[in-house]
Order: structure tokens, then C-alpha cells, then sequence
């Protein structure tokens, strides 16, 4: 090519870049608003088009210019939709020659006097055109004092002034700004547009690009056109012309969508040195690791997507071997396992952003995804070991993979006289906080309650979260009173359960910490409470808690104060003690020792009590 042809060569973003509304895509809703606008005489006196890189906000700027200013090709005509660029404003507006059409960039003119030095044209008519139109771009660089100098004018323009600000971030423009505008959210343009677009743009160019070649190329972008029509532009020119999708992948350093599919199910299948020899394979071939977990990202999102809607699956930018295997996928892997991989993939990405050797941090996220695709789900774990009585089976220490999780077990060999079920969860610090949950039915209390350990006697801070209504046990133990009985009776508590969950009632957390762990209950009976407070109790506490329980019940109530009989163990003490015994209880239990012996270094962190019945009774019809 000659020196001068080099020279007249324009890249494709600027020669195919809309000159009106017709050829600008994916703006349907701006364009309505605006024509709407036009026909009608309502213009705004200023717009703000907003959105991410190019969408065509700029180009949208100047589009309005034109609109706003074409005459037509006669010179008579008004302000029309569709300018016929071929007026002299048009034109010169087409050319950025226009005197009454001024364009600042406000990342490079960001000051309060570059605001001055436009606002002092304002008052002057335009000199060719219909209005005298500002484009301001990427707006938000402005400063403070730019925007405030800007404010008053922006608020009542002259008739012949129209303001058109583009900008990026929204959300830095001041929202006394953005008042005063007319606001366009510009959206992403959809990948099967874009892929139409870029067919158009080849056939002009009359170069040959094959359908995965434009696919890439639209995922690319991102929803950007002007991005889009960068990356093509280099892909002619890394092809020389015939534009292949095995190129396109090369150009931008993407891993083959096939072999991250084959990676995918590798990894998720348990299959450790399959999935290490693809991604070694993918790095000699020039990907990099943080995109090809990039990829692993987007494509574990697309199948849960599928899984969830089966008819998300029409993607234009998915090929359609890609779309079955990618639908088998979704049939095969269960809610659980996804949720898992996305989680586990998202935090080997950011190791590998922030390793010295990315393809290593790469290899071991993959080892460490592979290994807890491996793993049976706490559902399996306590099937089998319920299905063998509460003893490892022979076969317990060959983890399965599991892909959906199956029902809750039902539990078997529960006593009669058992009221509840109380579910004890093991956590492996081994394995980074991983934890393993299990329903052994057989270890329920009819007085089970939630665990309230380690809740310190000196922070009143933690009382709120140790007490909860104590809900009236099935056995007739130590429940609270009702607000009100079936005939109108106020509360007449029994117990000093009792007056704190009242308390808890009446949103008193103040007063019911204190009770819980600064007071030592000697004696109650009706209308007369003794207590032996201690160090950190308040001075006033027991004549805030007859105030209280006067209001409540109704009645008046003495609370007396003692310091020569020691009375029972707080309630926080009881508590932790209750809490102690029931975990040393469950962790007796054959079934619960039979998962901490599968995961080494596991230990009961929590355990909740379970009112729920079984709905699985067993031969004898007990449940």
C-alpha cells in the first residue's frame, strides 16, 4: 500500500461511526424518547448520557446537535429526528468545524476558569445554527467550584442554549446536576447485535470472518461497539483478511472454549491429573492462567444459569456443541456443587492475580476444586453412615463424588422418649472452615434448648444475643408465661426465666443482660424477687426491675437485695453449663464420633435444638 493510502486509512470505529439515529444500535428507547421530544416542541434544555465505554454517548451528543440544528436540504426545514447531513450544519457539525457547536473535554479542562470562559459565550446568540450547543465529556472530571460555577446557568439557560454532558461515572456528578437534566442511560448493545453488526461491517470491508471468529470478538467487547470494532479491526490485520476464530483466540490470548468446557467438567468430575494436563496445555499454547479462570468463571455462571432456566441457553456467542454440553452439564451438577465451584473459582482468581507465579496458584486452586468435588456432601455422609448403623462402612474413606444432593436422611434407632432432635455440626479448621453437618435424631432432649457458651459475665453487649424466649417445655419444665392469659390476666412470672423473657418481650435488653449475667436468683415467689447481684451489676438494678414488673403484671412487686446468701448460678452460668453437658452428649454419640473420625481435626463449634417431628416412623410405627 502506498505511503499515501496508509495515510487516508481510517480505523473502523471512526469511518463507521453513526452519523443519525438510524445507524446507531441498541439505543431503541433513547432514540423514541427523542423523537418524541422533537415532534412535540418538548426539549430539554440539557441532557446527560451516561454509560460505560463505548456505547456511543459522544457519538449520541453529536447526533442531537445535528438534530437539533439541521435545516435540510432546502434550508427551510426545522428540527428534525432524522437530519439529512447534507446542510451546512450538518456538515460542519459531522466535521467538528461548527462555531456554534463547542465541545470541551472536561478530563483535560477540569477548572472553575475553563467553566467561566464558557459560561461568558452563553449570553451571545448562535451565529449560524438554530442553538448554540455545549457537549461537555466525561463531565464527572469537572471540579467543585466547576460545577458550581456551571449550576445557576445549567438551572435557567437562555432558549438558544442547549447543554449535552457524557459521562462514565454517574455517579460522581452532583446529584444538583443531574436535577437539572434530562437523563439517557445508554445500555451495553447485546452480543447477537453485535455479532449482526460486525457481519455487516465485514461484508463492507469485504473481508471473510466466520461466525466463532465474531463471537469471540462480541464477548470480547463486552457490550461496547467501539471496542468491538477496535478488536475486529486488529484482527484483519493480524489475519491479513480471512478472519478464523482459532486467530481471534491467539490475538487476544483467550483459552479455547472447548478446552475450558473439558477443564470444567474435569475439575468438577474429581478428575485431578486430567484437569492439571489441560490447563498445562492451555499455558504452553499461550493462555493465561488468570483468564482461563476467567473463563472457568463465566462459564460456571452460564451453567447455573441454564440449570435454573433452560431457555438461557440461546446464546448466539455459544456454539452449538458448546450449548449441549453445556446443558448436560447443568443436568448432571447439582445447585450445591455449583454454588461451591463459583465460590472456590472467584477466590483462585484472586490468587492467581496476586501470585508470583500464576500458573502455580492456578494448579493449586484446581487441585483444591477437584479434591472438594470429591467429597461426599454432609447428606451423603450421614446417609451411609445412618445406613450402617452409625459405623464407618469399608468404602467411607474412598470419598464419592456426589452431584446432587440427595433428601435428608430420615434417622433411624430413636428412642421413644425423645422430644426433639437436636443437629450437631462439625467443623474441620484442617480444611479452612469447611463444615460438615449431621441430624442424629437419637441424641434429641425433650429440654434441649440453644447453646449460649462462651458468652463473657462482664459485657452485658452479649446477653442481648444469649437470651431468647424460652419456649414452655413438652415435659412441663421451666417455660415463660404468656403476655396475657386466655382470660385477660396479666403475666405473673414464677421463675427468673421467666422475668427475663418478659423483659426480652419488651425490647428491655439492657435490663434483662444484666439479669442474665450480674444477678444470682436466691429466692421468688409472687410479688417478692431476692437477689444477690454482683460486682458489675448496676447500683439501681433492682429498683429498675421493680418498676418494671410493676408495669408488666400489674402489681407491685418488692425486689430485695442480698449479699449474705450466695443463691444459684447466674443464668449465663447455667447456660454454659447446660451447653457443656449437652456437647460432651453429643459428641459421645456413635454416629456423631463416626463423622469427626472421617474428618480429622473436626470438632463440634455449634449445635441447635430441633422441635421438628419425624415424618419417617419406623417398622413399629414409633417415630
Amino acid at each position: 500500500m502506498s505511503e499515501a493510502g496508509q495515510a487516508a486509512y481510517r480505523v473502523l470505529a471512526r469511518k463507521y461511526r453513526p452519523r443519525n439515529f438510524a445507524e446507531l444500535i441498541g439505543q431503541e428507547p433513547m432514540v423514541r424518547t427523542l423523537r418524541n421530544a422533537i415532534e412535540t416542541g418538548r426539549l430539554a434544555h440539557a441532557f446527560v448520557l451516561t454509560g460505560v465505554r463505548g456505547v456511543g454517548k459522544t457519538t449520541t451528543a453529536r447526533i442531537i446537535a445535528r438534530a437539533l440544528n439541521c435545516i435540510g436540504a432546502d434550508g427551510g426545514g426545522g428540527a428534525t429526528i432524522e437530519p439529512c447531513g447534507v446542510c451546512e450544519n450538518c456538515v460542519a457539525i459531522a466535521e467538528d468545524r461548527h462555531q456554534d457547536v463547542l465541545e470541551m473535554d472536561a478530563a483535560s479542562r477540569t477548572g472553575v476558569d475553563d467553566i467561566r470562559e464558557l459560561i461568558d459565550g452563553v449570553r451571545y446568540l448562535p451565529v449560524a445554527a438554530r442553538y448554540k450547543i455545549y457537549i461537555i465529556d466525561e463531565v464527572h472530571m469537572l471540579s467543585r467550584n466547576a460545577f458550581n460555577a456551571l449550576l445557576k446557568t445549567l438551572e435557567e439557560p437562555p432558549a438558544h442554549v442547549k447543554f449535552i454532558f457524557a459521562t462514565t461515572e454517574i455517579r460522581k456528578v452532583p446529584v444538583t446536576v443531574l436535577s437539572r437534566c434530562q437523563r439517557f442511560d445508554l445500555r451495553r448493545v447485546e452480543g447477537a447485535r453485535l455479532v449482526d453488526y460486525f457481519r455487516e461491517i465485514t461484508a463492507k470491508e469485504t473481508v471473510e470472518a466466520d461466525d466463532e471468529a465474531l463471537a469471540l470478538i462480541a464477548r470480547a467487547a463486552e457490550g461496547s461497539v467501539r471496542d468491538g470494532l477496535s478488536l475486529l479491526d486488529q484482527a484483519i490485520a493480524h489475519t491479513g483478511g480471512a478472519i478464523g476464530g482459532d486467530a481471534v483466540r491467539d490475538m487476544l490470548g483467550l483459552a479455547d472454549r472447548a478446552r475450558t468446557l473439558e477443564l470444567f467438567e474435569a475439575v468438577l468430575g474429581g478428575g485431578i491429573k486430567a484437569a492439571l494436563a489441560n490447563l498445562r496445555a492451555q499455558y504452553a499454547a499461550g493462555a493465561d492462567p488468570m483468564v482461563v479462570f476467567q473463563d472457568l468463571l463465566a462459564l460456571c455462571h452460564w451453567v447455573t444459569d441454564v440449570k435454573i432456566n433452560p431457555d438461557a441457553g440461546g446464546d448466539v456467542t455459544v456454539s452449538e456443541a458448546e450449548r449441549v454440553r453445556g446443558q448436560a452439564l447443568a443436568g448432571q451438577l447439582g445447585m450445591a456443587d455449583l454454588a461451591r465451584a463459583w465460590q472456590m473459582l472467584l477466590k483462585g482468581l484472586k490468587e492467581v492475580q496476586g501470585a508470583p507465579q500464576p500458573i502455580a496458584a492456578a494448579e493449586m486452586a484446581l487441585i483444591r476444586l477437584a479434591y472438594a468435588a470429591d467429597l461426599p456432601s454432609p447428606a451423603d455422609l450421614v446417609t451411609r453412615l445412618t445406613r450402617d448403623g452409625g459405623q464407618p462402612s469399608a468404602s467411607a474413606g474412598a470419598p464419592a463424588q456426589a452431584t446432587t444432593s440427595p433428601p435428608a436422611p430420615s434417622g433411624s434407632g430413636r428412642s421413644a422418649g425423645d422430644g426433639g432432635a437436636t443437629r450437631a455440626v462439625a467443623s474441620s479448621a484442617v480444611r479452612g472452615g469447611a463444615s460438615v453437618e449431621s441430624a442424629p435424631r437419637a441424641l434429641a432432649r425433650p429440654q434441649a434448648e440453644p447453646a449460649a457458651d462462651d458468652f463473657p459475665d462482664d459485657d452485658p453487649r452479649f446477653a442481648a444475643e444469649a437470651m431468647s424466649s424460652v419456649e414452655a417445655a413438652p415435659d412441663g419444665g421451666p417455660g415463660i408465661a404468656p403476655d396475657a392469659a386466655p382470660d385477660g390476666e396479666r403475666p405473673q412470672p414464677t421463675t427468673l426465666e421467666e422475668v427475663v423473657a418478659l423483659l426480652t418481650r419488651r425490647d428491655d435488653l439492657r435490663l434483662q443482660a444484666n439479669l442474665v449475667n450480674f444477678v444470682r436468683l436466691v429466692r421468688i415467689e409472687p410479688g417478692r424477687i431476692e437477689l444477690h447481684p454482683l460486682e458489675n451489676a448496676p447500683r439501681d438494678l433492682a429498683a429498675q426491675l421493680a418498676g418494671r414488673l410493676d408495669e408488666i403484671t400489674g402489681r407491685r412487686w418488692m425486689i430485695s437485695v442480698t449479699t449474705s446468701q450466695p443463691g444459684e448460678p447466674t443464668l449465663a452460668e447455667q447456660r454454659r453449663e447446660r451447653a457443656e453437658t449437652e456437647r460432651a452428649r453429643i459428641a459421645a454419640h456413635p454416629m456423631v464420633r463416626a463423622v469427626i473420625d472421617q474428618f480429622p481435626g473436626a470438632a463440634i463449634d455449634a449445635f441447635r435444638a430441633s422441635d421438628a417431628p419425624d415424618d419417617n416412623p419406623d417398622e413399629d410405627g414409633e417415630r
